[in-house]
C-alpha cells in the first residue's frame, strides 16, 4: 500500500508538510508507525525543521546517522538552507548518481538543483520518479518559473489521471490555475480558502495563497484580511510581507514601510531581487530618453 494513499498511515503527516503546518509536522506522534514507515516519517519531520529556519540543528542531527541515501539528501537540503550551496549541489550530483531512483533523492535533490538555478538538471534528477507526486509538483512548479505553462498543464493532467483527487495535485492545478488566470483563478481560490478557512488545515502558506487568489480576482479588502491573519500567526513571514506591500502598491497605499520591514526581515527574497534588477532596467532605459536642451 502507498504509504501516502488515503488509507496510508503517513497521509496525515504527509498533508501537513504541503499543508505548510511544519510544527504539526515535528509534533506528529510516529510511534505507532510501522518500520518501513520510520524512516519516511522522519524524513518529513526534518524537512519541516529546515522550514521552520532549524537547518543548522538538522544538519549536526544527520550527520554519523549512517549512509541512507534519504538522510543524505536531507543534509544536502539543510546545507543549502545555511547558504552551503557548492557543498549541496555537489552532494546532490553525487546522491543523483548512486540513488537516483529513490523517491527522496529526487524531490530534495529537485529542490537544491532548482534553487541553485541549475533548472535542467533539477528536471533530470525529477524525471527518474515513478509515481512520486512531490516530483511532479516540483517539476509543475520549474515549468511555471520557466514561463512554460503548456508543459506544467501536461505533467498536471497526466497526474491527475492516476493521483485523483490528491492534495498535491489540487495544489499543482491551482498553481497552474493562477498562471493561466480567467475562471481559473476563481477554481484556485476554492482550494485555497478551503485549506485556509478550516481549522484542520489552516496555515500560513494557506492564507497567504488564498489571499494572492483574492488579490487577482480584485477582492482588496479580503486579501488584506488573509494576509493580517497570516501575519499574526507568523508576524516575520517573508511571503506575508511581500504580499502585503504589493497588496499596499495596488490600493496606492506608501509601500515604503513594507519594503523596509522586508528588507529587513529577507533580504534576498526574490521580490527584492526582482524589483532591483528592473529598477536598474528603468533606469538604463530612462537615460535614452533624456532631454536635450538647445543652446
Amino acid at each position: 500500500m502507498d504509504p501516502y494513499s488515503a488509507e496510508g498511515e503517513l497521509i496525515n503527516i504527509h498533508n501537513h508538510f504541503h499543508q505548510g503546518q511544519y510544527q504539526a509536522v515535528v509534533d506528529f506522534d510516529t510511534s505507532a508507525l510501522s518500520p518501513d514507515n520510520a524512516l519516511p516519517a522522519r524524513v518529513l519531520q526534518l524537512r519541516a525543521r529546515v522550514a521552520l529556519g532549524q537547518a543548522a540543528a538538522v544538519l549536526a542531527d544527520v550527520k554519523g546517522e549512517g549512509a541512507a541515501p534519504e538522510l543524505e539528501a536531507v543534509a544536502a537540503l539543510a546545507a543549502h538552507a545555511l547558504g552551503k550551496t557548492e557543498a549541496a549541489v555537489k552532494a546532490v550530483e553525487r546522491l543523483a548518481v548512486v540513488a537516483g531512483d529513490n523517491a527522496t533523492v529526487q524531490t530534495l535533490g529537485g529542490t537544491v538543483l532548482q534553487a541553485a538555478g541549475r533548472s535542467e538538471e533539477a528536471l533530470a534528477v525529477l524525471g527518474k520518479h515513478e509515481g512520486n507526486l512531490e516530483a511532479v509538483a516540483l517539476v509543475v512548479q520549474i515549468h511555471l518559473q520557466q514561463n512554460r505553462n503548456d508543459l506544467a498543464v501536461k505533467e498536471v493532467a497526466a497526474a491527475r489521471r492516476w493521483a485523483q483527487d490528491s492534495l498535491l495535485v489540487n495544489l499543482a492545478e491551482s498553481w497552474v490555475g493562477m498562471r493561466l488566470g480567467g475562471d481559473k483563478y476563481q477554481q484556485a481560490f476554492y482550494v485555497f480558502e478551503e485549506l485556509a478557512q478550516a481549522p484542520a488545515t489552516t496555515s500560513v502558506r494557506s492564507l497567504v495563497s488564498q489571499a494572492v487568489a483574492e488579490l487577482h480576482l480584485g477582492r482588496t479588502e479580503e486579501a488584506q484580511a488573509a494576509l493580517e491573519e497570516a501575519m499574526k500567526k507568523e508576524p516575520g513571514n517573508a511571503e506575508a510581507i511581500a504580499n502585503l506591500l504589493v497588496l499596499s502598491v495596488v490600493t496606492g497605499k506608501d509601500p515604503k514601510e513594507l519594503t523596509s520591514t522586508l528588507q529587513k526581515t529577507a533580504p534576498q527574497h526574490p521580490f527584492l531581487s526582482d524589483l532591483a534588477e528592473k529598477s536598474e532596467l528603468f533606469d538604463k532605459a530612462a537615460t535614452k530618453y533624456k532631454a536635450k536642451v538647445a543652446a
